[in-house]
């Protein structure tokens, strides 16, 4: 298999590794693209020692640290500095999600960030506690497939969280979002009825901001980067600490934002 090959076979989940760690589509987009472009200059920057998987990750953490491109386009450098600090995500997320959304052993995470496995084993622990932590909230989950539901709402109520109700159809999930105002949606992306989890949240977000996780058996189609796609996707099947991390991090952006609003209204 060729360099291309074998990056182009990697990009659709790195895609998503980085739109979780920026919170957005485009700064996610925006990382890996400068990531490519580095590789395109060099092609000896990706490195196979634990194979090509980990070195593109290993390659775009390096990227991740060394630029500011999160949500820096048309701002001062002053702001996107101060931008950048307040939503990065902290190097024990890094870990928890290379360990729990991606899958990577802990010697490949070690690898990635540069470190050893002690020290990525102290950050997941970090992780985790953070996690404990976390603010509980109400989350709508909209699945229609009847054991799947039944998964997401055991695991959310585990991690704390308040499950405010299971929607099956668009019509259903519009209903309950709308008269109950989750503090997070967790959505499967194609329902049994035909309609769509993503038109369905894409209507409830021009009424009120929220968090979102998709869930979905087909990731890569959603990792393109040729539309608008979602931020945060889960994969089917999926394991709890995949959704923790992912549901956790959702929040935390969340949270940031709001801090940043608030901080912003004061002044």
């Amino acid at each position: 298999m060729s360099r291309s090959q074998l990056v182009a076979e990697h990009l659709p989940l790195l895609r998503r590794y980085a739109r979780a760690l920026t919170g957005n589509q485009a700064s996610g987009d925006a990382y890996v693209a400068a990531m490519l472009e580095a590789l395109l200059q060099d092609p000896s920057l990706l490195e196979e020692k634990l194979g090509p998987r980990a070195g593109l990750f290993r390659l775009f953490t390096k990227i991740w640290n060394s630029i500011s491109l999160n949500e820096a386009v048309d701002k001062g450098p002053a702001q996107a500095s101060e931008q950048r600090l307040s939503s990065l995500t902290p190097p024990a997320r890094q870990a928890f999600l290379l360990l729990s959304l991606e899958g990577f052993a802990e010697d490949e995470v070690a690898y990635i960030l540069d470190t050893d496995v002690a020290k990525v084993r102290e950050l997941a622990d970090s992780a985790g506690r953070e996690l404990a932590a976390e603010i509980a909230t109400d989350v709508l989950i909209i699945e229609d497939e009847t054991f799947i539901a039944m998964d997401l709402e055991s695991l959310v109520k585990n991690l704390g969280h308040n499950v405010i109700g299971v929607a099956r159809t668009h019509t259903d999930a519009i209903s309950l979002a709308k008269s109950k105002q989750p503090g997070l949606i967790l959505a499967d992306i194609q329902l049994a009825d035909g309609s769509s989890g993503l038109d369905a949240v894409n209507e409830l977000l021009k009424t009120f901001e929220v968090p979102v996780v998709f869930i979905t058996a087909y990731p890569e189609r959603f990792l393109t980067g040729e539309r608008p796609e979602p931020a945060f996707l889960i994969s089917k099947p999926f394991q709890p600490a995949m959704v923790s991390a992912v549901a956790s991090q959702a929040l935390f952006f969340q949270r940031n934002s709001r801090g940043r609003s608030s901080k912003a209204a004061a002044s």
